[in-house]
């Protein structure tokens, strides 16, 4: 679920070349000890959820908490002369890594959805919330899978939109006020897909002009997406999903309560049909 900066291939060769890692401070590390600290960070796993190496996580998700202590107690038990394999026993030893599996739903949460764009039935019987970023590659790939959960229940599921703009991605803040923008025009979902489709490319230049393709009043469209209205609205959300535990992007809750796990239809089926159930 988490997201990068750059292209994905080019930072999938960084973290396994590169000599220096986000927030990992090498200093007083001998070159070979240096070499090994990054051996050992390239080659175990980031107990967070991600699926990634420790490496690999703390270039892709520099704010993960858990690679960026894990990487602090290898650099140091390095630094005190431990070989390999006591490093990764100091590793082993860490709370971090034997956390609980977190539940597939959480305890329900409020989440204020009043004027937030949606899809689906206003009256639906379900309601899922998705937190997004429109520079994420996972978001982008959300969004053939979310949309294929809300074919799958036209009366039953309503999907809504909320923003969650990453700070590692450079262009995301700008994207999520200009679907704010086009919000206020009632074109929002033309302007979330232009945007997803050419999500490397995004600009202030190429979303004014996907915002001209899709029919804005792009005169309109500039002035809210300059508005300090609109900026409060992209930070409000972003502290909406911070205070419901939104962590990385995409966030889905289902009904106020967070879901942990996949968006394909076959697995989240169960889940969507045990809540039409409960209700």
């Amino acid at each position: 679920m988490l997201c990068v900066l750059t292209a994905t291939l080019l930072i999938a060769q960084d973290w396994q070349t590169s000599q220096n890692l986000p927030a990992v401070d090498f200093t007083g590390l001998t070159p070979a000890q240096k070499a090994l600290a990054l051996k050992v960070l390239r080659s175990n796993g980031c107990p967070c959820g991600c699926g990634m190496k420790m490496a690999e996580c703390r270039t892709k998700d520099p704010n993960c908490s858990y690679s960026k202590a894990l990487a602090a107690i290898v650099v140091d038990s390095v630094k005190k002369g431990a070989k390999e394999g006591a490093v990764l026993a100091a590793v082993d030893a860490s709370p971090l890594m034997h956390r609980a599996a977190p539940k597939l739903l959480e305890s329900p949460v409020v989440i204020p959805i009043d004027g937030a764009p949606f899809a689906g039935p206003k009256d639906a019987r379900v309601t899922l919330v998705e937190f997004s970023d429109f520079q994420c590659p996972y978001c982008a790939q959300a969004v053939v899978k979310l949309n294929a959960i809300l074919k799958a229940y036209p009366n039953q599921v309503k999907l809504v939109f909320k923003q969650f703009p990453l700070d590692m991605h450079s262009q995301a803040a700008l994207a999520a006020a200009a679907s704010v923008a086009a919000h206020r025009q009632g074109r929002f979902w033309p302007l979330h897909d232009a945007m997803f489709a050419d999500r490397t490319h995004l600009s202030r230049q190429t979303i004014l002009a996907m915002a001209g393709s899709i029919g804005l009043d792009t005169k309109r469209f500039e002035q809210d997406w300059d508005s300090p209205a609109v900026k409060q609205a992209v930070a409000r959300e972003q502290m909406e999903g911070e205070k419901a535990g939104v962590e990385a992007t995409p966030t889905v809750f289902i009904d106020g309560q967070k879901y942990n796990g996949g968006l394909d239809l076959d697995v989240i089926r169960p889940i969507i049909d045990a809540e039409l159930k409960r209700k």
